[in-house]
């Protein structure tokens, strides 16, 4: 039996509990956490007032779901806006000075998401979370945040999940697939990024299809899959619109067209060490827009690999050095790897 004070006592000590003129004994806590249903850091922080804050607490809770409900048509644009900012801004500077803005970003919408209840509240909203996402996943793996990367592309598969957009989630599972290619595991690779043409695949548009099969030519070259390579950049050429067009209207983070494509495919002949990778590089550096700036530290660097593959060792050096200076001024650390690792080639 506990011995506790008299009641004229206790009415003062709870007067002074509330006013936080008087700690709570653990004699007194022992009594008061059952009763209040509360935690040892609730009790001790908040006195008395826990009780009164359980109907503040769902106030709060139902001012967030409304707040949530709430949001329209325009702030979603605004979300997606602020995305393609960011992407522009990628682009043509890098991800390293992007990070805090980035993250700022997905928080501002994960908090949205999280207090959103009804589907048709929740899909807009976890669609632009699943495209933000999978931007700032391939920001950390370019600056060399693997781990961030990973966890931002599961993030990206859980709000494409949500929105039941799976035309975002194979975007995140092909972009993945790079993630486990640059670890050193290609054939997982390869897996994967076969995965996600099989998600949904009649939901797919032909531009996001042209872009699955182009990555995995590319993830098939590095897991030294020639054939394969091949086949999977004859099946992106087949499936690619027709057009300079390269935004798909479902998936503004698809930039996809014939020159995007030829520079790719370049790319994909650079990794097998086929000659003719040359001339679709060249063109390729003649017509690629020239906001892309990591994308032209890319086709340095492709140009670099198909001299080298020749034994044209200036050529190879002159275009060294130009991946190196792109590389630098974007703070790309994964270009920053590739240009090493072709360095000690030469």
């Amino acid at each position: 039996m506990l011995n506790v004070a008299s009641s004229a006592s206790l009415k003062t000590y709870v007067s002074e509990w509330e006013n936080g003129r008087r700690p709570i004994t653990e004699r007194y806590a022992v009594i008061l956490r059952p009763l209040l249903g509360v935690t040892d850091a609730e009790l001790s922080g908040e006195s008395a007032r826990s009780v009164p804050q359980q109907a503040d607490g769902y106030e709060d809770l139902l001012s967030r779901i409304d707040s949530a409900r709430s949001l329209s048509d325009s702030m979603v644009r605004t979300f997606m806006d602020q995305t393609e900012l960011l992407r522009t801004m990628d682009r043509q500077m890098g991800a390293s000075g992007l990070v805090d803005q980035m993250n700022g970003h997905l928080t501002t919408m994960e908090d949205a998401l999280t207090f959103a209840v009804l589907p048709g509240t929740r899909r807009p909203i976890a669609t632009a979370l699943a495209g933000a996402a999978t931007l700032a996943a391939w920001q950390a793996l370019d600056a060399g945040s693997v781990e961030r990367a990973w966890r931002h592309y599961e993030l990206a598969k859980r709000a494409a999940q949500d929105a039941d957009a799976p035309q975002y989630l194979a975007h995140a599972m092909g972009e993945q697939a790079y993630v486990l290619g640059d670890a050193g595991r290609p054939e997982m690779a390869v897996e994967l990024i076969r995965d996600a043409q099989r998600t949904h695949a009649e939901r797919q548009s032909p531009r996001l299809r042209a872009w699955l099969s182009a990555a995995e030519a590319e993830l098939c070259a590095a897991a030294g899959l020639h054939d394969d390579a091949r086949q999977a950049l004859d099946r992106a050429a087949a499936t690619l619109p027709e057009g300079a067009h390269a935004r798909d209207s479902d998936m503004l983070s698809i930039f996809l067209n014939g020159d995007h494509l030829a520079r790719w495919r370049g790319n994909v002949l650079a990794l097998l060490g086929d000659s003719s990778a040359m001339d679709d590089l060249y063109a390729s550096l003649q017509t690629t827009d020239p906001t892309f700036v990591r994308a032209k530290a890319g086709l340095h660097s492709d140009l670099t690999q198909a001299h080298l593959a020749r034994g044209e060792f200036d050529e190879a050096r002159s275009n060294l050095q130009q991946a190196r200076l792109l590389a630098n001024r974007t703070g790309s650390v994964r270009h920053r790897r590739r240009v090493e690792l072709l360095t000690g080639q030469m």
